[in-house]
């Protein structure tokens, strides 16, 4: 029996390779993908979802437009590492598909309560707006999920937007803070994982060689996108962070990491959007997140381009 999950994501050439793996791969049952402003703003989320969907093969898949601003804050973009679509790096076509009638929040809380206990599994890519509305206005969702698995946070590498806070993290902490206290085991892949999962030229060229039209299209969005991270951190290449959400729930085995409580820090200028991560358990604050920091990046690339080179 296919895994159902929704996807909450703000696409962003990462995000969308995590939506290629996940259409591509028959274990898993995409309910729906929910659209969150966040690396662009929500019309280009929305767009850009559809896109891929349409790049998969996949105009079944419902997409929901969801928040266009933070719960309590002005909206933070990230067009200087994305481009000012979100997709730059390849020529797609506009989609034709249309966008699923209602709000992304309501399809959340509507089909959490509508699944077995225990049996949905939200894959959040980007800022955790959509889910913190949710459980704000439906708390009772968070006990009945399987699992949050989230890309966010970071304590070894520190941020990538301040000093302190990672970037979907950054953008709605307060959205945050409540996914981390919400009543469903929440699985963090934070900087520290996924700057260990770094494109280079040999791997760009496998996707590109591919006689598929996604490998050649998943080779132009690599090329734009790590052109960002190789000037920031001087590395052979740029980290590919979504992916891992979704890699993790096809083979965890490629995963490790612990059980820590992580906070998310709301109130200071300073560190805004800072996860307080309690690697070394120096506090007696219960633990709330399986925090993975360990990923076998030969094994996570290989399930990458076994997968897409199965999209059309």
């Amino acid at each position: 029996m296919p895994r159902p999950i929704i996807i909450d994501t703000d696409p962003g050439q990462d995000d969308a390779l995590a939506i290629l793996l996940a259409l591509a791969s028959p274990e898993l049952d995409v309910r729906g993908i929910t659209c969150v402003a966040g690396n662009v703003p929500l019309a280009l989320t929305s767009r850009n979802a559809r896109i891929v969907c349409e790049l998969a093969g996949r105009t079944n898949v419902l997409v929901y437009a969801g928040a266009s601003a933070p719960l309590e804050r002005e909206l933070v973009t990230a067009e200087y590492v994305h481009g000012k679509t979100g997709l730059d790096g390849y020529d797609l076509p506009e989609p034709s598909m249309p966008l699923a009638e209602g709000h992304a929040v309501d399809f959340i809380i509507e089909t959490t309560m509508d699944s077995a206990p225990g049996s949905l599994t939200l894959c959040a890519l980007g800022p955790l707006t959509n889910l913190g509305q949710a459980l704000r206005q439906a708390p009772e969702i968070g006990p009945r999920l399987r699992e949050i698995v989230l890309m966010g946070g970071g304590l070894f590498e520190g941020g990538n937007t301040t000093p302190s806070a990672e970037f979907n993290i950054y953008v709605d902490p307060e959205a945050a803070d409540l996914v981390m206290h919400c009543g469903a085991p929440v699985v963090m892949i934070p900087l520290d994982l996924t700057h260990q999962t770094l494109t280079s030229d040999a791997i760009i060229a496998d996707f590109r060689a591919m006689p598929n039209a996604t490998g050649p299209a998943t080779a132009g969005l690599l090329d734009f996108f790590e052109r960002f991270d190789v000037e920031k951190y001087g590395s052979q290449g740029g980290p590919l962070h979504d992916p891992n959400v979704i890699a993790y729930l096809l083979q965890p085995d490629l995963y490790g990491g612990r059980h820590i409580n992580v906070e998310i820090e709301t109130g200071s200028a300073l560190t805004r959007g800072m996860t307080v991560a309690d690697w070394w358990r120096v506090t007696d604050r219960t633990a709330n997140v399986l925090y993975l920091r360990n990923v076998d990046v030969a094994g996570y690339w290989q399930l990458l381009k076994d997968r897409l080179s199965q999209l059309p």
